[in-house]
């Protein structure tokens, strides 16, 4: 779906945070960055500055730093779009939602998408539901990646948000080329099934958990997935790792 240098990143460049790359905005033993000087500077007509003062609002909690955030979405730079993008998941707000949603749907650039998804699972909010499912269906795997854990953040929203959420993620378990991504997606589903009750969609769930725990290719993901149904703690789950290790299936 998307066109951009992402795709020609090796796997652990691609999977790694984008600000990890960036120079410290300032010493590693010197003072925390000042919210009075860091808020004219979201605003400053040179892009570094604009860049440092979003990535110093990645650590910094500031309401008052959402409203020049959101505004540097679509800046010209990309640096100081996915630097917004980390300060509005560190500084969640409702009024951010929408704008998030919007610049996810037409930025070109994987690092910019991959902290915007970061953004919208942070929000606890039901309007990202649908953007993330559809960046873990369609967006590129480093992308997918970050879409799988952020779809988790929908127990934390509503019943009916974490019930949504549950089919995406088994299907890209299932189905998703990359190791990495499936993972992520047993991770996720393992976190929504400990806030469900135990009804269809719940079973439903830890049958794809064994599923995948029993047969995937990739050891990882099945270990992964047997980690996720040890820590849900299903009677019937633990037993068929039980019977499965047990008869020497899982190595």
């Amino acid at each position: 779906m998307y066109d951009d240098d992402l795709t020609t990143l090796n796997p652990d460049l691609e999977f790694a945070d984008p600000l990890d790359d960036l120079e410290p905005v300032g010493e590693a033993d010197g003072p925390r960055y000042d919210p009075e000087a860091m808020l004219p500077l979201l605003v400053s007509p040179d892009p570094q500055q604009r860049m440092l003062a979003a990535r110093a609002f990645c650590e910094l909690e500031e309401p008052r730093a959402v409203s020049a955030l959101v505004g540097l979405l679509d800046d010209l730079c990309p640096l100081v779009r996915v630097s917004a993008a980390y300060a509005l998941g560190r500084n969640p707000s409702q009024g951010a939602v929408e704008p998030l949603i919007a610049q996810l749907a037409r930025d070109w650039n994987g690092y910019v998408r991959k902290g915007l998804v970061w953004a919208l699972g942070n929000a606890h909010d039901a309007r990202a539901l649908l953007p993330l499912m559809d960046a873990l269906k369609t967006d590129i795997s480093a992308v997918r990646l970050w879409a799988a854990s952020a779809l988790a953040q929908m127990a934390q929203v509503t019943y009916e948000a974490a019930v949504a959420a549950i089919p995406p993620l088994i299907e890209a378990m299932r189905q998703d080329p990359v190791p990495a991504v499936r993972s992520n997606c047993a991770w996720s589903i393992g976190q929504l099934c400990r806030e469900l009750p135990s009804n269809v969609v719940y079973h439903t769930a830890i049958d794809a958990l064994i599923e995948t725990f029993a047969e995937d290719d990739d050891l990882g993901v099945r270990e992964d997935a047997r980690s996720a149904i040890l820590k849900v703690g299903d009677a019937r789950g633990l037993q068929v790792v039980e019977e499965i290790e047990r008869d020497g299936l899982f190595f």
